[in-house]
């Protein structure tokens, strides 16, 4: 099993290389797929985590914000540091050896691959509010609700899924930053000019809700997993320090606004996604929904590919390469479609998402190998202090938020 996950992480070496002219996405693609790797399905329940924790919580905000931007670039020198390394797993590999690339591998695919779940769950929670009494008829068994809309969303998305291009992906990703948008334009529309209003959100902190508000923070900025990936398929990989900047400068500034509109809105009443309390019959709520519903379409196939261009590696054998690819991106579309019908909580799973894979993934690993891989960081300065400040901040939130989410998914089953 162990070698089988080794020879499928090599797959991703096969991206080209910043050396080769004429070849890789350009600076403005590669943001396009960054911001849309960090923003979307978090936006949506930035109020809701606000609402757990107050208005001190944006603090947190901003302060995982910097954090992970930070760890982006630790990330960034340890790929300068050799011409081999090509992905996330290649950065163990050459820090810890071969338990290094396990390890890294293993949360690296948990991870994209619960969010690939998410997006699904987004999907059955949004149409059911639209469609509340639709059901559907799948080999003679009626399916209804959530489970219905899951598994009608994952036969739509399944053709994008067989794109393995970053740079053609780039086209779905720009469709996914302006949904974003439109998104969070609807939100401010739906509190200033349909009714509702910007008259709650009066707690000022909640300690007991601190560690779910951290942990869906979290989540909002665990796309490193994506982020070797992403430099690595660009022409020139000495711009991928601006693309990160880019990135998580223009995700916050969206999270941000929309959490705060949100808040103000619905204040302690907020459910997980803030588009499930907008006033059904208003137009702008309408639209806030349906683009919403446009954003698996554009994120799934980017955050899935990492994943299945691993597994296909393995497997494909000779000219049926096409054939065993599409058969294998299929099948993880429907093992993640099964999964969102199983576990339908849309909040308390990206909380444990952000706490334990995305923590793992964006704060831990990426400071633990570049401490591995460099000896001058390792020397006692500021760098060291505020590289043993986040090993610190990360670990708390990982084991804390972790806990928690899981106690309430269990007691939701």
């Amino acid at each position: 099993m162990e070698g089988l996950k080794a020879e499928g992480m090599e797959s991703q070496n096969q991206l080209p290389q910043s050396k080769h002219q004429g070849k890789g996405t350009t600076f403005l693609k590669t943001c396009f797929n960054g911001i849309n790797a960090l923003s979307g399905v978090g936006i949506l329940s930035l109020p809701y985590a606000l609402s757990q924790g107050g208005w001190l919580s944006l603090i947190l905000l901003l302060l995982v914000a910097i954090l992970c931007w930070y760890t982006g670039l630790l990330l960034q020198r340890c790929m300068d540091t050799n011409p081999v390394i090509k992905t996330y797993p290649d950065i163990g590999e050459v820090a810890f050896g071969y338990k290094g690339r396990a390890m890294i591998s293993i949360f690296m695919y948990l991870e994209l691959y619960l969010v690939a779940v998410e997006f699904l769950i987004l999907e059955g929670d949004n149409l059911e509010k639209l469609f509340p009494n639709m059901a559907f008829k799948i080999s003679g068994i009626k399916v209804a609700g959530k489970k219905g809309f899951v598994l009608l969303t994952a036969l739509v998305i399944l053709p994008t899924t067989w794109l393995k291009s970053l740079g053609m992906l780039a086209y779905f990703s720009a469709g996914g930053v302006l949904a974003s948008v439109v998104v969070a334009g609807c939100v401010f529309w739906a509190g200033a000019i349909d009714g509702v209003g910007f008259h709650e959100g009066d707690m000022l902190l909640n300690l007991g809700g601190l560690p779910t508000a951290i942990s869906l923070f979290a989540f909002c900025y665990c796309g490193h997993a994506v982020f070797p990936t992403l430099c690595n398929s660009m022409k020139d990989r000495s711009h991928f320090s601006k693309v990160l900047l880019v990135c998580f400068i223009s995700s916050t500034i969206s999270y941000g606004s929309v959490g705060i509109l949100g808040y103000l809105m619905y204040g302690q009443h907020l459910k997980s996604q803030v588009t499930l309390n907008l006033p059904i019959r208003k137009i702008s709520t309408k639209i806030a929904i349906y683009t919403t519903l446009i954003l698996p379409l554009t994120k799934y196939a980017v955050i899935i590919t990492p994943v299945a261009t691993a597994i296909e590696d393995t497997f494909s054998i000779g000219n049926s390469r096409f054939a065993t690819s599409v058969l294998i991106r299929t099948g993880l579309v429907i093992s993640t479609a099964s999964v969102a019908c199983t576990v339908p909580f849309f909040g308390y799973v990206m909380a444990f998402i952000g706490a334990f894979t995305g923590v793992a993934l964006s704060m831990l690993l990426p400071c633990l190998c570049y401490l591995k891989m460099n000896k001058t960081a390792r020397s006692f300065g500021l760098e060291l202090i505020i590289i043993v400040g986040i090993l610190v901040t990360g670990a708390f939130i990982g084991v804390l938020g972790t806990y928690i989410s899981l106690k309430q998914i269990v007691n939701h089953l």
